[in-house]
């Protein structure tokens, strides 16, 4: 076993997996009864939508280039 620990660097580990699932439980309730997951991710693909909506040319061709590049998902996958 090589010991990691110097004079200088002392190694120090934390495991946040208990904290993790604290914080995941304080979100979803903090989101309340009424937080409808379906309809937030429909309202994501219309603003996705209406943002490549009505490109000219060049910024369909630029929008294209990303999709293909695999910068942007593709339409439909948003």
């Amino acid at each position: 076993m090589i010991d990691r620990n110097t004079s200088d660097h002392q190694i120090v580990e934390f495991d946040l997996t208990a904290h993790e699932a604290r914080r995941r439980t304080e979100v979803v309730a903090a989101l309340g009864d009424t937080w409808d997951p379906l309809a937030v991710m429909e309202g994501e693909a219309d603003a996705h939508r209406l943002l490549y909506s009505d490109l000219d040319a060049e910024q369909q061709a630029t929008y294209d280039m990303l999709i293909a590049a695999g910068v942007l998902p593709a339409p439909g996958r948003a």
